[in-house]
């Protein structure tokens, strides 16, 4: 038996005696401010001998912003918000600096994100991190050997193509290398099963500990002050939208706050009526001591990844440091802090190690690094790591309440923590984002996010750290939640459904003979024949699709048309019809897409994305405060069902039903009525995202399983059926309809998305991001979305594919998708403003391949309401 087996069997029995603090002591770690001596370049030990900085100067009664928690993120954006410029930046730390999550962490840094957006955050801390001691005075213990993922299946080498084609048009070193170079980096690895490898040069490690003084000694240094031990006891907020912000030490006005307390958060978030869905897990590694066959090596060893043994593997010293993920069934969550809080004194403890959770992949690791076999064990750490559902962080402003800010939920919180603190100081200091990162947004969760719901999706989450990230991927745990439509019963079984923000919807319906189940790929899978047939069911018959998840958002009042006209960069609806219209931000980017129906005099219904719901609220409502306007917004996207009808004999199927005449003469495209169908009092809007004749329906949710079953009864004759959300894609991409979140979101302006159409520069009002749009346009854009064809072979675009011409990455794509109305496939992408003339050839690179592409007119399919106008010309030009 190996001498690690037998280690971690004798920890099992409790003999092996651990050492259970891993960095730092309990003295208190001094703050200092701008004006005091410089900061001074710490010990071995990254400590200071001042006492606290509460002790020095006298509190400060005023800030611009207060910061609650002193780990790493909240350090850092301390640092970022001082060096920007903001002179009253007060952080507020109930111990000490890093105690919590921060200072027992393994401490990895990576480029690698399997996401868009956080590749960014990554790429700017180890940036920062790079030139942090030589900026603050202050050592970091910043390693970088570099890191490698293995691949020990097809599937992953799969996987590792998919990430190499979104890698390529991003600033991130990436790689995939061949087994014999995985053996080169990492000579003590067994590659009998390895196939490939993702390599990442500048990826490593960094000491947590060092880290969060540097940025303190920065913070200090641009006049930041950090004042602990300083519990936070209350928030209150004030009529003029700033918190009092209670300590034992007296109260501090502040014009925000931000929440950056760790596994702390729920309890700060209690005290003004949120309960942030944030879940305290266990998360553990093992230390080694000496490895004589480490020890001898010439070059640090590389971060070993090996996604199917679900570990992490690095040098610690002449030692090796191990952590896994084990399966969500093995995994620990602190149910007593969920139910009691944290203990009031816990901030430097761990706890009782539980090593059986994770033999599984221990024995993988050792079969994959055979010289593990032989290490003895010198530490083992199980410490308290904080979750959100979906395992993202949330940052950013909070709806629902004014000023106060969140940085919360880090999982990995050491390599995020330089680029959040950057992005919400940029966001602070300049009123938007420097980018889109909506992922993040902490108003992604709502009320439906019980804390029930939490935890069993952060044991998911847990548990599939590792899991291979498939396009269109579904996670089923905690499903469904309290919010299904009407329908759900009904659909349930006959469709795949999907997750949109606690909705089930449906993505696409399995009929007799259909492989039902989900089986997610990189190729085309099982969805792809019954995708074409409800295609093909909505242009030649008519379908059904649930659009209950939609945000909708009530506006009334006398302010109300004042208030939009300054919001949304096109002209208000008339009286009964509705637009599309967008929502711009300073800078001119596209913060938002929203449908808006005129249905009386000051009153409105604002639709928009499920994905976006909260988010765009909090964008309204912190206008309308700002503003002072009168008006009375109302959430109402649970009080109203939403079933979309489309098709060339959709009008018939609904004329059945009501005795309003929905002919084009009186019901015109745009035009929203009150209707009575089939019974049932609702809003009937003549707009289809599918691009086909079709009505949007809005009404009472509990009426919506008897309105559809009226629907799907009166459409027997003319072969009525439902349609899902990966139709509605293809449809929609048809006819070149821009999607926000793919085509346009805070990363683009209007004009570059091709959205000049929506865009009123001559309207009279002030609009928000008008300035800008102005400036942009007599500028001129450096790229714009164009609409690309080609021919694959059995894999489709998604978007965020990189885009190649003469063997360089000029590009990426949005969106994409199979056109089966054309037989080919079909994507947007944004190029350089040179290369986007129609007739222009470019590269799609996909799974390891490179696709010829053209640039065609859009669309591909013309919409209904073109094609009927076309041919009324044309039957005017034959008479």
């Amino acid at each position: 038996m190996s001498r690690l087996l037998t280690a971690l069997q004798a920890n099992l029995r409790g003999k092996l005696p651990l050492q259970r603090v891993l960095a730092g002591d309990s003295r208190w770690i001094p703050a200092r401010s701008a004006g005091n001596a410089p900061p001074t370049k710490p010990s071995k030990q990254g400590k200071e001998n001042e006492p606290p900085s509460s002790s020095v100067k006298r509190w400060k009664e005023n800030a611009e912003t207060v910061i609650i928690g002193g780990g790493c993120v909240g350090v850092s954006l301390a640092y970022h918000l001082a060096k920007a410029g903001m002179k009253d930046v007060v952080l507020l730390e109930k111990s000490e600096l890093t105690a919590g999550s921060t200072w027992h962490a393994a401490g990895l840094t990576t480029y690698f994100h399997p996401g868009i957006n956080l590749k960014k955050i990554h790429h700017y801390s180890i940036k920062l991190y790079e030139c942090l001691e030589q900026e603050t005075g202050q050592a970091v213990g910043f390693h970088q050997p570099g890191s490698v993922r293995i691949a020990t299946t097809p599937t992953r080498v799969d996987e590792f193509h998919y990430q190499m084609t979104r890698t390529h048009w991003n600033v991130t070193p990436q790689f995939l290398i061949s087994p014999e170079k995985v053996l080169e980096l990492f000579p003590l690895i067994n590659i009998d099963k390895v196939l490939a490898g993702l390599h990442n040069p500048g990826d490593g490690h960094i000491d947590p500990y060092s880290l969060t003084m540097a940025l303190a000694a920065g913070a200090r240094l641009y006049g930041a002050e950090l004042y602990y031990p300083a519990a936070v006891t209350g928030l209150s907020p004030r009529s003029d939208g700033t918190w009092d912000v209670e300590t034992a030490s007296g109260a501090i006005r502040a014009k925000r706050i931000v929440n950056c307390a760790g596994f702390w958060a729920r309890e700060v978030g209690k005290m003004i009526g949120l309960d942030h869905p944030l879940v305290p897990v266990h998360h553990q590694y093992i230390i080694t001591s000496t490895v004589p066959e480490v020890k001898s090596l010439k070059q640090e060893l590389p971060v070993l990844r090996d996604l199917e043994g679900s570990y992490y593997l690095r040098q610690e010293r002449d030692g090796l440091l191990f952590g896994p993920y084990e399966d969500k069934e093995k995994m620990k969550i602190q149910d007593s802090w969920l139910k009691d809080g944290v203990p009031p004194g816990f901030g430097k403890e761990l706890f009782e190690s539980d090593l059986d959770r994770i033999m599984d992949n221990v024995e993988c690791a050792m079969e994959m690094v055979p010289v593990l076999k032989k290490a003895d064990i010198i530490n083992i750490i199980s410490g308290p790591i904080t979750y959100t559902p979906d395992i993202l962080p949330m940052a950013g402003p909070h709806q629902g309440v004014h000023n106060y800010w969140v940085a919360i939920g880090f999982g990995y919180g050491i390599i995020h923590a330089g680029g959040i603190g950057k992005y919400l100081s940029d966001w602070i200091m300049n009123g938007e984002p420097d980018f889109d990162l909506i992922e993040l947004d902490p108003n992604r969760f709502g009320k439906w996010t019980t804390i029930q719901y939490a935890v069993d999706k952060a044991r998911e989450s847990y548990g599939f750290n590792n899991i291979v990230g498939y396009p269109k991927e579904e996670r089923f745990g905690a499903r469904p939640t309290e919010r299904v439509s009407g329908i759900y019963e009904t659909l349930k079984n006959k469709a795949s459904m999907g997750f949109h923000a606690g909705w089930e919807q449906p993505h696409w319906f399995y009929k007799p003979g259909d492989d039902p189940e989900y089986r997610p790929s990189f190729r085309r899978t099982n969805w792809f024949e019954p995708v074409g047939r409800e295609c093909k069911q909505v242009m030649e018959k008519v379908g059904v699709f649930d659009l209950t998840p939609f945000g909708k958002f009530s506006m009334k009042g006398k302010d109300s048309t004042k208030l939009l006209d300054r919001l949304i960069a096109n002209v208000i609806p008339k009286l009964g019809y509705i637009n599309i219209s967008h929502m711009i931000t300073p800078r001119g980017r596209v913060y938002a897409e929203v449908t808006i129906s005129h249905l009386s005099d000051d009153e409105f219904l604002l639709v928009t994305g499920s994905g976006s719901e909260l988010h765009d609220l909090r964008y309204i409502e912190e206008e309308a405060a700002n503003g002072g306007y009168e008006v009375d917004i109302r959430n109402v996207t649970d009080e109203i069902g939403v079933l979309g009808v489309a098709g060339p004999f959709s009008r018939k199927v609904l004329q059945k039903l009501t005795n309003v005449d929905l002919s084009g003469k009186a019901f015109k495209f745009l035009q929203c009525k009150p209707i009575t169908l089939a019974d049932v009092p609702l809003t009937a809007m003549r707009i289809s995202y599918t691009g086909e004749l079709g009505w949007e329906l809005y009404h009472k949710r509990e009426d919506t399983a008897a309105l559809y079953h009226a629907i799907m009864e009166a459409g027997q004759e003319f072969g009525i059926d439902n349609f899902g959300a990966y139709a509605m894609n293809t449809l929609r991409l048809e006819k070149a309809f821009r999607g926000w979140g793919a085509e346009m979101n805070c990363d683009t302006n209007a004009f570059e998305a091709g959205l000049d159409y929506f865009i009123k520069l001559n309207k009279p009002t002030e609009f928000i991001g008008k300035q800008a749009l102005q400036s942009i346009k007599k500028e001129g854009v450096k790229r714009k979305l164009v609409y690309l064809g080609m021919q694959t072979d059995n894999v489709d675009p998604e978007g965020n594919e990189s885009i190649w011409y003469q063997d360089k990455v000029i590009g990426n794509t949005t969106s994409g998708a199979y056109s089966y109305n054309t037989q080919q496939s079909v994507a947007f992408a944004y190029v350089p403003v040179e290369l986007s003339k129609i007739g222009q050839h470019v590269e799609v690179e996909l799974l390891n391949k490179k696709y010829n592409a053209v640039i065609i007119q859009e669309p591909l399919v013309l919409t209904e309401p073109t094609r009927t106008r076309m041919k009324k010309k044309s039957d005017i030009s034959k008479v």
